[in-house]
């Protein structure tokens, strides 16, 4: 049995645990890690971290999941360690498991200082939830109590314990009573202050499935959310222990190979455009009225009625540039 440890890399990301036994173990993930790679993807995930760790002890061991964060969200969350452990905490997770409680930045001022969000939520994709009138057909019934840590800035600090776990339940349910999650655009959120979505998994009680010992770990909030309640906060912080993310992964990046700096003389982009369309007027004025007429008719011959009905037609794929020449073209003087 162990506690807190030192991080692990895992990747750019590190890795902290912060409990572990021969049944369990508890890590500390960092915001933008998937707790498990999508399928088809090579990327890393904490999984594949957390079974390395394991399997330096035991070559044959591997972590099992049996809960998730979302890729975004950080803080504590708890592998077993095997099938037999990973069987005991599945079959009774709900009663395994005595308090799950989070941590939110979200925008504006929650409707009391404490209280109960209480509401029924809809899958309407692997990707996005929505609140729907309580009894709807395939809705799950949603409880969270919440708790108001801290105010500032147009911002609330705010504690959240979960009474049910359905997929998105802070998010959707905070940005049902105004106050979304900071840093989440698919749920409302205007505002980015400290350049990650803010919500953090702070505390985990469960019981162990071998002899039912009550097993609890906590991981704080990251500092950058009580720092922008002041407006201290700064965009880009990861939550990591490593700090805020450099803006290139592997420092700044190099010229492509076999581009060499910019030739003297060469024109931009919008330079070409500009004596492209120059010299397109210059052609149409010697081609006369006659040509100018003809590509009137073109237009009148558009179903519907000419150009303009083109906003009313269903997008059929990518919009092609509006160039009327590739910029690769070279054209004689």
């Amino acid at each position: 049995m162990s506690g807190p440890g030192r991080g692990q890399a895992g990747g750019r990301f590190r890795v902290a645990y912060l409990y572990e036994d021969d049944e369990i173990v508890a890590v500390d993930k960092p915001c933008g890690l998937p707790t498990i790679a999508p399928e088809g993807s090579r990327s890393k995930s904490l999984y594949d971290v957390v079974t390395d760790h394991i399997r330096k002890r035991n070559p044959k061991g591997r972590a099992a999941v049996v809960h998730r964060l979302d890729r975004d969200t950080s803080g504590v969350i708890v592998f077993a360690k095997g099938a037999r452990a990973k069987a005991a905490l599945m079959s009774a997770w709900n009663e395994s498991v005595d308090e799950r409680a989070y941590v939110a930045l979200a925008e504006g001022r929650m409707p009391a200082a404490e209280g109960v969000l209480d509401s029924w939520l809809s899958e309407i994709d692997p990707y996005r939830v929505r609140q729907v009138p309580a009894g709807t057909s395939g809705s799950l019934r949603a409880v969270t109590r919440y708790r108001v840590l801290a105010e500032g800035d147009g911002l609330s600090l705010v504690e959240l314990s979960l009474e049910t776990g359905r997929r998105h339940q802070i998010r959707v349910q905070l940005a049902a009573v105004g106050c979304p999650v900071v840093g989440d655009e698919r749920y409302g959120s205007r505002r980015d202050p400290i350049g990650r979505l803010g919500l953090h998994a702070s505390l985990i009680s469960l019981a162990r499935p071998s002899d039912g010992a009550t097993v609890r770990v906590e991981c704080p909030a990251p500092p950058a959310f009580a720092a922008a309640l002041s407006g201290a906060g700064q965009r880009g912080p990861s939550g990591s222990p490593d700090g805020p993310r450099r803006p290139f992964p592997d420092g700044p990046r190099k010229p492509s190979p076999g581009k060499g700096p910019r030739r003297a003389g060469a024109e931009s982009r919008p330079a070409r455009r500009a004596l492209g369309a120059e010299r397109d007027g210059e052609k149409r004025a010697e081609r006369g009225p006659q040509a100018r007429g003809r590509l009137e008719d073109r237009s009148r011959a558009w179903p519907g009625g000419g150009p303009s009905s083109r906003a009313e037609k269903p997008a059929t794929g990518p919009r092609k540039s509006s160039s009327r020449y590739s910029t690769r073209t070279k054209r004689k003087p």
